[in-house]
């Protein structure tokens, strides 16, 4: 795992030119602090696995279809008696991921910030994998996500005064899990790792055939058990690609993200189209 070196000198920090706040070196101004404040302290029922759910992917922007991948998902483990749902963790890639249309780290965590803070009362945004200088395989991700819960966390409590251990899954779209079978996007020994350790749970989107590739990969198929897949009741094709796009059209975009969000992203002219070459280095070019 990489890390974020801390006695980093003034000359390395970047200013943001719209709040005029001194960034640090991984272009965050504060310090790095693992989100507890919606995470219970106590098991309602300890009779049933302490079950939490994290979602990694770029966020930018993060949208309703976003959110309701976990509230879809709450609603499945409420009418079953294994998981009791503790909380949901979104974690925005790092930079270093290198996508089109990939927003500043902290831009994407702010935004994502101001849709659970304006939403939701058990989703929190972990900061840690945006703040590397590398980027971070999803393994390693979990791996985080279980250090902070289990090992300094020390798991859960539960009524009768015991402590148990919680469990930590991944959730993703029908889409992520498609990229499973793409070659030499997924490490074998990673996937056996998120899906053999771990576990997934996928929210099958519009158009993909989620049980169908289940049969056909050979590594989800032998942890089919720790597949959890939640079908759309309604249909939400609402996508970050979309929203940049509507951006640089400049196309609205409400009702299809937070208000807080959207006024981010107008306030930070993010997802604008780039500004023209200036003539002369224009005809530096052409020469």
């Amino acid at each position: 795992m990489s890390s974020t070196p801390s006695n980093a000198s003034h000359s390395d920090d970047r200013r943001d030119p719209v709040s005029g706040k001194t960034d640090r070196v991984d272009g965050f101004d504060d310090e790095y602090e693992f989100p507890r404040h919606y995470l219970p302290t106590t098991m309602e029922d300890e009779n049933k696995i302490p079950l939490v759910l994290v979602a990694c992917g770029s966020f930018s922007p993060i949208t309703y279809l976003h959110l309701r991948m976990f509230e879809m998902a709450q609603d499945h483990f409420k009418e079953r008696n294994e998981y009791e749902l503790l909380a949901g963790y979104y974690s925005p890639v790092s930079e270093a991921y290198m996508k089109e249309g990939l927003a500043k780290a902290k831009h994407r965590v702010k935004m994502c910030t101001l849709a659970v803070e304006s939403t939701s009362d058990w989703l929190m945004v972990d900061s840690w994998e945006p703040r590397q200088a590398t980027y971070q395989r999803t393994a390693i991700v979990l791996d985080h996500f279980d250090h902070e819960l289990n090992i300094k966390g020390g798991g859960i409590r539960t009524k009768s005064g015991g402590m148990k251990k919680i469990r930590v899954m991944l959730l993703a779209g029908g889409d992520l899990i498609a990229s499973f079978g793409h070659p030499g996007v997924w490490a074998p020994k990673d996937l056996h790792h998120i899906v053999g350790h771990y576990g997934c749970v996928i929210i099958e989107r519009t158009g993909t055939d989620v049980y169908g590739f289940l049969l056909s990969h050979d590594i989800l198929y032998q942890h089919r058990m720790n597949v959890t897949v939640i079908k759309q009741l309604i249909h939400n094709d609402i996508s970050s690609t979309k929203i940049r796009l509507f951006v640089k059209r400049g196309m609205s975009i409400k009702y299809l993200l937070p208000n807080p969000v959207i006024d981010y992203i107008h306030q930070h002219g993010l997802y604008l189209p780039d500004p023209p070459s200036p003539p002369a280095a224009q005809a530096s070019i052409d020469s």
